[in-house]
């Protein structure tokens, strides 16, 4: 396959995901926060929805720290919103989130760069969001980054009910690249594998941890100064660049030898038990 500077390898499928599973490589990427800046999106939309409802709306510090957490849970928080009301406040933002908040959103700098160098050295790419699935299904696609993902996964389609936490969101995504939690933990059913979550939130640093993973921690996300330093977030990078310098550290970017065969056309080296690209 010709690769260019502007056109980046699709990520593997999960079936094949699995067939190298015991030496994988792979990254699960928080969305909001972390792959996409929502560009004020979510919190104006959750003001317009508690202004509909007659519900005060907090400063907006308050509303940046809704960016991660169950939104339900963010909502119960504030004085006026009640367990009956929560339904028809998350109706209501949801219905202006698809409406204008998706297209208002933005990729990170460097972030569709730093995928496509994923997809192309044979690390597995997937998504672990608080987001309910689909929605963030749809936010990638919207955001053109689909692609790169293995795996997407999130939380029920119903804003509205609270849920477990990150810990079973990337469950379900290790699964879905070929290391089932359920089948036990992760550094007795594939030792030679390397996985890293990536997150701006303590939600996704204690999700990771639930599996016995080390968090990387993103500074241009929404973590009030200090949360991701206190939840054990480890390193803290500020960049795309940085992440990915991390990821090599981690040894889960390994520095592929590039050997150029005409302009334009790159062969990378695939870790062993994987297909080279070319």
């Amino acid at each position: 396959m010709n690769l260019d500077s502007a056109t980046a390898p699709a990520a593997l499928r999960p079936t094949e995901n699995a067939v190298a599973a015991p030496e994988i490589r792979a990254v699960l990427f928080d969305l909001d926060g972390t792959l996409v800046d929502p560009a004020g999106a979510i919190t104006s939309c959750l003001s317009h929805a508690l202004g509909v409802h007659g519900i005060e709306i907090p400063e907006q510090a308050v509303l940046d720290s809704f960016v991660g957490p169950p939104l339900a849970d963010s909502l119960a928080s504030l004085p006026g919103v009640t367990q009956a009301l929560i339904p028809s406040i998350v109706e209501v933002y949801r219905q202006r989130y698809l409406d204008e908040g998706m297209q208002a959103s933005r990729v990170y700098p460097g972030i569709e760069e730093l995928l496509g160098t994923l997809n192309a050295a044979g690390v597995v790419c997937a998504v672990a969001t608080s987001k309910p699935t689909g929605l963030a299904e749809r936010l990638l696609s919207i955001q053109g980054i689909r692609e790169h993902f293995a795996a997407v996964q999130g939380s029920a389609e119903d804003e509205s009910i609270p849920h477990a936490g990150k810990g079973p969101i990337l469950g379900a995504a290790l699964a879905e690249i070929g290391l089932d939690p359920a089948r036990g933990p992760l550094a007795e059913i594939a030792p030679q594998a390397r996985v890293v979550m990536v997150g701006d939130r303590i939600f996704d640093v204690d999700g990771a941890a639930e599996h016995g993973l080390d968090c990387i921690g993103v500074r241009w996300g929404y973590a009030p100064s200090g949360e991701l330093e206190t939840a054990g977030a480890k390193p803290i990078v500020s960049t795309a660049e940085r992440l990915e310098e991390a990821l090599v550290s981690a040894g889960i970017l390994v520095p592929a030898k590039q050997l150029a065969y005409a302009p334009g056309y790159v062969r990378f080296v695939a870790p062993r038990s994987r297909q080279t690209i070319d």
